[in-house]
This record gives structure tokens, sequence and C-alpha cells, in this order.
């Protein structure tokens, strides 16, 4: 893994992380204005944390008009209509609290009071022209990143998958990762964001390394660098150790703090670098089974594993990846397939189904499921073997087996 250092980060301006970190809202919010759109989370409006923000904030001469309509899979229709409502309140800041719809749809809220709709315009990368609306992101799961990411995920009724629109001008300004946030999580939702959170750091940490061009636009993705292989190992070491603990003891608030730490590493390491192949088949899964992004990423990541194993130098990674997680083997071979045990382990003790099967998914699918995952051209770019629709398809056919061995079941 001696490779040339070279690499990019984009982040906010600003990232608080600890407990207690809320109480630099008032000051980071006040640095753009005195008027704050608040885009939540439904089911934190009423909630004894959320109403003591607010009552903070109302308190310190802020105007904050508030829109918890986020609705699940962020319809385009619905950001629409929140950015309408965005205009007629004319904020100087956007300040999202809540879960990852919560904080892309703030994201997108931001886009569109700037710059106008519809969203259609800006999918893919690099096609919004300039800043949006300030925005101060303080997430509420420990998994997607969203408050360090440049990129949001939508559905559009005309697609038959969720598609994303990737710049960096849709970078939060302020990123406050407070773990307080988390704890009265349910525990499916502390699972499976937790487990998309090792997702993305196993990903980019095993994601291919471009050949840098520094001439001109780069792309919103570049690749494992040097700044994501240390970022993503240390997550990997944080999830891997605290996650079950907060799964089963949700009040262990040390546990809370490490899963929420790991995450917002993970979040920085693939802002930089993108997700590979178990995101690009989580996409046509999860719409053919309506199941949570988590739950898809996490089971399906073993697959992937297994079939990197061909290449060797992503075994290379997928090794360190097993010592991140423990493994004392005394061979790389060893450690790579200790890392792959360790995350099926991992999966089982916090509810991550093992098999495509299990959420529904019959063989019948899996061709059209390898088809469409092989639409998702920028994430099967970042992999680090190649994945044309065949290897997509052999991957969904030992994920719907259940199988890890050479050859799946009949």
């Amino acid at each position: 893994m001696n490779d040339v250092m070279t690499g990019t980060l984009r982040l906010p301006t600003r990232v608080h992380f600890g407990y207690g970190t809320r109480e630099q809202l008032s000051e980071v919010l006040g640095l753009s204005g005195r008027r704050v759109l608040a885009v939540v989370d439904p089911f934190l409006i009423g909630s004894t944390l959320f109403e003591e923000v607010l009552t903070r904030l109302r308190g310190d001469g802020f105007d904050v008009a508030v829109h918890s309509d986020v609705q699940p899979e962020l319809p385009t229709a619905s950001l629409e209509a929140a950015a309408a409502f965005a205009r007629e309140h004319r904020p100087d800041v956007v300040l999202a609290v809540g879960g990852g719809s919560a904080l892309d749809a703030a994201k997108l809220v931001a886009l569109l009071a700037v710059h106008g709709g519809p969203l259609s315009r800006y999918y893919g990368e690099n096609l919004v022209p300039g800043p949006s609306l300030p925005l101060v992101a303080v997430p509420t799961t420990a998994g997607t990143g969203s408050e360090v990411t440049p990129v949001a995920v939508v559905s559009d009724p005309e697609r038959e998958m969720k598609v994303g629109i990737s710049s960096p001008h849709l970078i939060p300004t302020t990123a406050i990762v407070d773990p307080e946030f988390t704890l009265g999580a349910p525990r499916s939702v502390t699972a499976f964001a937790g487990i998309d959170a090792l997702v993305h750091a196993v990903e980019s940490f095993t994601a291919v390394r471009f050949a840098p061009s520094w001439d001109g636009t780069l792309p919103v993705f570049t690749g494992r660098n040097a700044f994501s292989d240390v970022l993503a190992l240390r997550a990997v070491e944080l999830l891997g150790t605290s996650l079950p603990v907060v799964v089963d003891e949700p009040g262990d608030r040390g546990a809370r703090e490490e899963v929420a730490f790991g995450s917002l590493l993970a979040g920085v390491s693939f802002g930089a670098t993108g997700t590979h192949l178990s995101h690009a088949l989580q996409y046509p899964v999860g719409a053919a089974t309506k199941t949570p992004h988590g739950l898809g990423t996490g089971l399906l990541l073993p697959y992937v594993l297994r079939a990197c194993l061909a290449d060797a130098g992503a075994a290379e990674r997928i090794a360190a990846v097993g010592g991140a997680l423990g493994s004392t083997a005394s061979t790389a071979d060893g450690r790579a397939r200790d890392a792959i045990s360790s995350i099926v382990a991992l999966n089982r003790a916090i509810g991550v189904p093992a098999s495509l099967r299990d959420i529904g998914v019959t063989r019948q699918q899996l061709p059209q499921l390898a088809e469409l995952a092989s639409r998702s051209a920028r994430l099967i770019a970042i992999a680090p073997i190649p994945a044309p629709p065949e290897q997509l398809l052999d991957i969904l056919d030992h994920a719907y087996a259940g199988s890890l061995t050479e050859r799946s079941d009949p």
C-alpha cells in the first residue's frame, strides 16, 4: 500500500464534535444572519431537545421558521414545495436537524432557494452553478455523514432508482455533531445507520485510486487518497467496536460518542473518495424491496468484499480492514478473510439480514437488479475491480444465496 501521497478534502468551514456542541448554534448561525429556516425531521417536533434548541435560538434573537414536512425518500415534489416555503420566509441561513433525509432535504432547499428548479437540472456531478444558502447541519443519527458531504439523494418519479446531486456547493457551511441527539434513536435506526457508516469507511478505503489531474475542475469524488486512508481505518475501528454496544445498550454515552465520531470520520473520508459497489447495488435493491438504505448496503458489503478479493491490491486493503476490526491472523489472506467474517458477525449481531432472499428479492429479479446497478457509472468507476453487469450479477447471486463460498447455492 505504498501509494503516492496525494489527496483532496472538501469540508465545512467549521466542524464541531462532542457532547454539548449544540451550544455553538447561535454563534455559527449568527455569522450568516438572523432569519433562519429550520428543516427538521417531523419526529423531532415537540421533543425536549429540539424545543430547547428552538427556545434558545429565539431567545437569542433569531427569527426561526420551521419546516418539518420531510418525506421519506425525498420525492422531488416535496422539495419544490419546501423551496417555495423557503423563498417566502427569505432566510439568511438554513438549519438542518435530523437524519440523512432531513439533511439532504435542507441541502436541496438551500440550492433551490438560490438557483431555482427543477431539480433535474442538477442531477449528476458539478452542475450546481454556485453557492447555495449557508447551511448548518446537525445530524440526529450516526450514519449518513451528510453533514460533511457534497451529495444529496432524491426520488424522482420518472426514474427507476434514486438519483444523486453532487457538488462541492452542497457541503454544509458548518457541521455540529452532538452525540446527545442520537440517544433517542430507535434500535433499527441506530443499527442500519451505523452499518452504513461502516460501509462508507470500508468502501472509501478500498476505492480505486485515480491518477490526479490538477489542471481543471476536479470530479466531486476523486477516489481514495492519503487523507481518506487515515480517516477510514479509524472509522472502521470505532464502528466495529462500538456499534454493537449502542444497538444493545442505547444509553451508553461513551459508545454513542464513538459511533458518532466514526460516522463523522467516514463521512469526511467518503465525501472525498466516493463509495462503490455496495451502494450501486443497494439503489435498485432498495427501490425493489422498500428496505432501508443502510440495511441494504450492510447486507451487500460482505459479498462485495468477497468479489474484491480477486484483485491483489484490493485484497491487501481488505486485510488492513481486518486488522482494524481486530484480526490477529498471521497472513494478509487470513486478515482479509477475517474482515469479511467480522462484518458478517457484526451484521448478525445488530439485525442486518444475511441474504437478499430474507428481504423479499426473488432469483428472477437478479438480472434486472444487476442491469440497473450498472447504470451507476460513477460508483462502478470507483470500485477496485472491473464490475460489468455479469460481475454485479455474480455478487447478487451470492448475496441471494447467502453464500460467501466460491460458488453460490443453486
